[in-house]
């Protein structure tokens, strides 16, 4: 569906549902998260996640969507009336994902405000830019729907996967969580209302109870002996201070503006004829020594670094140049084989020397860092959602998965990964074991 195919399409769902003005909201995409927690953590992230878990029980889906969620490879998302939709990247195919849920209808909207009406505390606060917590009591007043409930809300994917919900639509629904976090009003945006139409209304519904006030008061028969209860008979004014106060409120501001889309990839071809990769490699490698000296100059080393050994030069020299000329007579010189060559380059290229030392010298740790590590894995994670793992000294292995994350004594942790029988270099490292722990189950739900 084009842009303006989807936007034509939202807005003809806002006037089905009543709600002409309600128009969608988008919101950049999350990162890769590192760890933590897939829930969202304030109160109505938490209501709303609670309801959807209740509506799709099942955990093997649930489970998964939280794990995907983390990854990053969920796009830009739209929040309309009755629709939450993104494009997902699974694998080498992307999919759309979107959650539906039903649009309440004018009636509906209308005796929600009167009942809210009838609470003080949460009229103030909705008028003052707030969602209250007790805004759920007059919901169930007045029995409409503000939270998902079962038959209410559904999800579709074009990844036709066997499960329903699919793993990405649950991840959907918990980016959604996110978004909650910071603007609890998208629960009203979703059921067709925006936070200014929201307030607005509320507002017409202050005015027409006052205004109704005013006139059972003039229906009333006047006893000029017995006055009114007031003394001399003067009529009192009834108390329309909330009315006044929702009036006298300046208009919220707007919404600030989605940040500015990446710049335009750098053509392929340099401008100059001229590679600059090589230049990139060996700047890199400049700033890894750069880094061991500035280390040991601040007290952090015992010594200054040792200068290369042969095999460690050779690998710098194959890490750092990408001519395939030039890497095949390193191989064919350095008297060991090609594959050593390859891994040895690949932990290069994440971490210089101390990332080599880490792919060829196990050690044992001491039992402080590894009690300290395994204390940062269980708070970064839920219970239920760290897998499990051996430890074998510096050696962290996830359990029957052909990933592993191994501490340097650096202080950083290396992510590997299983291939033809050998560990690989994954990625780059990181000072928190939970990052690194994150980035590998990314790298192994590959949905």
């Amino acid at each position: 569906m084009s842009e303006a195919q989807g936007s034509e399409a939202q807005g003809s769902e806002a006037q089905g549902s009543g709600a002409q003005g309600s128009g969608a909201r988008g919101f950049p995409a999350f990162a890769a998260r590192r760890g933590g927690r897939a829930r969202g953590q304030s109160f109505w992230a938490a209501q709303w996640t609670e309801a959807m878990e209740d509506v799709w029980p099942e955990e093997d889906p649930l489970k998964k969507g939280r794990s995907f969620a983390r990854t990053g490879r969920i796009g830009p998302i739209t929040v309309s009336p009755g629709r939450v939709a993104a494009e997902v990247y699974g694998g080498e195919e992307t999919y759309t994902t979107q959650l539906t849920l039903s649009v309440l209808d004018d009636d509906e909207w209308d005796l929600l405000w009167e009942r809210t009406a009838d609470r003080p505390a949460e009229t103030e606060a909705l008028l003052a830019g707030d969602l209250p917590e007790d805004l759920l009591e007059a919901v169930e007043d007045a029995r409409v729907r503000m939270l998902p409930g079962y038959g209410d809300l559904d999800a579709d994917c074009g990844c036709d996967a066997l499960d329903h919900p699919c793993p990405h639509a649950t991840a959907l629904a918990y980016q959604l969580s996110w978004l909650l976090d910071t603007d609890p009003w998208l629960l009203l945006l979703i059921r067709g209302r925006d936070a200014e139409e929201a307030v607005e209304e509320l507002k017409s519904a202050l005015l027409m109870r006052a205004l109704a006030g005013d006139d059972e008061e003039d229906d009333e028969p006047y006893d000029e002996e017995a006055g009114d209860g007031t003394a001399g008979g003067t009529a009192e004014t009834p108390d329309d201070s909330l009315q006044r106060a929702a009036y006298a409120r300046p208009a919220a501001a707007l919404p600030a503006l989605p940040p500015l889309p990446e710049p335009p990839a750098a053509p392929e071809e340099p401008l100059t004829g001229i590679e600059a990769d090589p230049l990139d490699r060996l700047a890199a490698d400049a700033a890894l020594r750069s880094r061991e000296l500035l280390a040991y100059a601040h007290g952090f080393g015992a010594a200054p670094p040792e200068p290369l050994d042969v095999w460690q030069d050779t690998v710098r020299l194959a890490a750092t140049h990408p001519d395939p000329r030039a890497a095949e007579r390193l191989r064919t010189g350095s008297g060991r084989p090609a594959e050593d060559l390859d891994r040895a380059a690949a932990a290069w290229r994440t971490g210089g020397r101390a990332a080599l030392d880490v792919l060829e010298h196990p050690w044992t740790p001491p039992e402080q860092q590894t009690a300290r590590a395994r204390t940062a894995l269980a708070t970064a994670w839920e219970a239920e959602e760290l897998p499990p793992v051996d430890v074998d000294g510096n050696h962290w292995t996830l359990t029957g998965r052909g990933l592993q994350f191994r501490l340097g004594r650096d202080g950083r942790w290396y992510p590997y990964r299983r291939r033809d029988g050998l560990w690989w270099p994954a990625g780059p490292p990181s000072a928190d074991p939970a990052e690194t722990l994150a980035d590998l189950t990314g790298l192994a739900d590959d949905i």
